[in-house]
């Protein structure tokens, strides 16, 4: 019997990217977690369970095309001709821009890279985002502002584990990433979450301020650390620039003030601020919940400003990070998928990167488009005049993911043509005209980078079920049936990553002195990782240590101020609603639901209610209920949590149909980042209708 086949790869969900060993067995894929930093040897439960998807029950292994109402199976060569035909007709009635590209944060850095390549010039278009637009833009905006440069952590993650005090804000880590608790024992935790999450229940101190308020909040933290002395005067002089300007914003918010306005007690806000400022080694973290507001940029400068103000960035032991979200959602945005950048993460609308950039595609940098519509706004246009009426869909299920998701399921529903390349039928698959059965990560072969910039090798296991293609394939079948030559685009990852990184020379996120050799041979490295001439550059582990990444080396503090979120509570809608992750699910669910052991411990749609706040709408534990905004309405099984506040309710966002939670949130965008504000949104609760049998969005489809 021959030796079962193991391979050395990392976990296909979060931005940990935790170390694992994949072995293919008779009884199938065993996962084991590796000594990897992020994870020391350990793994969350979705982590443990993540094989199994691979097999799941309905996992799509031929193409489908929509035939009398009906998805049907074909060939491949069927498929892609009704693709490339539809393109075509839409093209030549419409126009290029008519037809948009969707991308995901969990596709590899090569399927990122090859996807934005292939919208720009196979399609010539410049309509194409990410969902990555819905989980760390504000913070991109926020960061790049300050520091000239964005990376979600930039320093390794095993620096916090050093650290004396973590603040976190919005950042429920004990369900999104547990293995990252493995660096907070040591570190008193400061958590800033209207919810008493699980992460907060670890916390020294927490902070539970009014959804919609953290800006406030944070201009008054800073108030004191100013007013109090807390401020390292010294460094603010000799790192920064702009003091004086956010100091004026933050002049007027005294801590009772903030008290008024967001409910944090003053003495919590000043014992946060001592906590800081009294320790040798701090640091800042924002997540989701600072940043998925119609003011998020300006939230996280806010916290920016903060750590600007004590002296944490650019020093060993502090620091400002934002932890990133989704598997690549880091690479996903460096290398083209947004609607306004290039490889390298350069701007799309800077002549001398268009000019590089055409230079490796061989294509001139005339032809390529500008910048295009942000993810929401791309959704919105869908179907409308003017906007695009075929949308190509890799890696999201934004039936699902996005704001005022039944708005969104119509916008899909208006188009001439919709494909979605997926491995299982997620909610946007079932209603599209063409679905595409590709690889996931078990499957195949590229490179990821995880939260703290560090660029990881993806490997393959196991060959793909039934008829089953890469990404890479695919993209590859469809430019040449569009006329374009097939060398442009490769379908060997090693092959794509040598392009990009000659595309990402020289841009902010260069990733051209790192390759498939190198990190094979088991070298840490971290982007910028310029080629240079002098051997093999080591890599950027901790940025701004000698300087920011602005011409004049100093950072930036944001002039900001706090302002109410798009929608306010009223007598009709008196409640905040506000969305967040559960340990066993992840993203739209469409994976996990699929797992017998985390739909039996996430089985159905729920929302926390504050048992006075259950009373007076007349629920109790375990009732069914209907949470609806002006948007419309989702059906939830009640929780009652005493901890909850009076005037917040929360829902998940991991389930579907009728348990949408998106079927109510906002899609108020920050100016900035044209992030949607989901996390606040005015609300009303009220017993479900006696009609109301089930609650929709649970796990009747999983791996047996």
């Amino acid at each position: 019997m021959p030796e079962p086949r193991t391979v050395a790869t990392h976990c296909p969900y979060c931005a940990l990217q935790c170390g694992t060993r994949l072995t293919e067995e008779r009884a199938g894929v065993v996962v084991a977690p590796t000594d990897f930093p992020v994870n020391r040897g350990g793994l969350c439960q979705k982590g443990w369970t993540a094989p199994s998807v691979l097999d799941a029950s309905d996992r799509l292994l031929t193409p489908l095309v929509r035939r009398d109402g009906e998805l049907v199976a074909v060939d491949w060569d069927t498929a892609l001709r009704t693709v490339a035909d539809g393109i075509r007709r839409i093209r030549s009635e419409h126009g290029a821009d008519a037809v948009g590209v969707f991308g995901g944060g969990g596709l590899t850095n090569e399927k990122a890279y090859l996807l934005g390549k292939f919208a720009r010039v196979a399609l010539g278009t410049g309509q194409i985002d990410y969902n990555g637009r819905f989980c760390m833009s504000s913070a991109a905006a926020a960061g790049t502002a300050a520091f000239g440069l964005d990376r979600g952590l930039p320093f390794p993650v095993t620096d916090l584990g050093t650290a004396d005090v973590v603040l976190l804000a919005g950042a429920n880590v004990a369900e999104t990433m547990p293995p990252l608790l493995r660096h907070l024992t040591r570190p008193e935790l400061i958590v800033i979450d209207p919810r008493r999450s699980a992460t907060a229940e670890r916390a020294a101190l927490h902070l539970q301020p009014t959804p919609g308020t953290d800006l406030a909040l944070v201009l008054g933290l800073l108030h004191i650390a100013v007013v109090d002395g807390w401020a390292d005067t010294g460094y603010i002089q000799e790192r920064t620039s702009g003091f004086d300007a956010a100091w004026q914003r933050a002049m007027s918010w005294w801590p009772e003030r903030v008290e008024r306005v967001t409910g944090v007690p003053a003495e919590s806000q000043r014992a946060a601020v001592r906590m800081l400022a009294r320790s040798e080694r701090a640091y800042v973290l924002t997540g989701r919940g600072a940043e998925q507001h119609s003011k998020g940029a300006d939230t996280v400068a806010g916290f920016i400003n903060l750590a600007l103000a004590l002296g944490l960035p650019g020093r060993d032991g502090g620091g400002y990070g934002c932890l990133t979200g989704q598997g690549n959602g880091q690479g996903g945005r460096e290398h083209g998928q947004k609607a306004d950048q290039l490889p390298g993460y350069r701007a799309i609308t800077d002549p001398a990167a268009r000019e590089h950039v055409a230079s490796v595609w061989g294509v001139p940098a005339a032809d390529l488009p500008g910048p295009g519509r942000s993810a929401y706004e791309l959704l919105d246009s869908l179907g409308t005049t003017g906007g695009p009426r075929g949308l190509l869909v890799f890696g999201s299920n934004p039936v699902v993911s996005a704001p005022h998701a039944g708005h969104v399921a119509e916008r899909l529903a208006a188009l001439d043509l919709l494909v979605v390349a997926d491995f299982v039928p997620s909610e946007t698959a079932r209603i599209a005209d063409v679905v595409l059965p590709v690889t996931q990560w078990a499957e195949e072969d590229g490179t990821m980078t995880n939260l703290e910039g560090r660029v990881l090798r993806r490997r393959r296991l196991r060959t793909p079920p039934g008829h089953a293609r890469s990404d890479l394939e695919v993209l590859h079948g469809l430019a040449r049936r569009l006329g374009e030559p097939g060398h442009r685009y490769p379908t060997s990852p090693r092959e794509v990553f040598e392009e990009l990184r000659r595309a990402s020379a020289g841009g902010k996120a260069d990733y051209s002195g790192i390759d498939y050799d190198r990190l094979d041979a088991g070298e840490a490295l971290h982007w910028p990782c310029p080629a240079g001439d002098g051997g093999d550059h080591p890599g950027t582990p901790r940025l701004f240590l000698d300087g920011f990444a602005h011409p004049d080396g100093r950072a930036r503090f944001a002039e900001v101020e706090h302002r109410e979120a798009a929608e306010q509570v009223s007598a009709d809608f008196p409640l905040h609603a506000t969305t967040g992750r559960v340990l066993a699910h992840y993203q739209s669910g469409a994976q996990t639901r699929r797992v017998r052991e985390l739909a039996e411990a996430a089985p159905e749609m729920f929302v926390e209610v504050h048992p006075d706040t259950a009373a007076r709408a007349g629920l109790v534990d375990g009732a069914r209920a209907v949470v609806s905004s002006a948007r419309g309405g989702t059906v939830a099984r009640v929780r009652l949590v005493a901890s909850m506040r009076t005037d917040t309710v929360f829902l998940p966002f991991h389930f579907s149909g009728d348990g949408r939670a998106n079927l109510l949130t906002n899609p108020a965008l920050d100016p900035r980042s044209r992030m949607p504000e989901f996390k606040v949104a005015a609300a009303r609760i009220a017993p479900a209708p006696p009609e109301t049998t089930a609650v929709a969005g649970g796990a009747e489809e999983v791996v047996a």
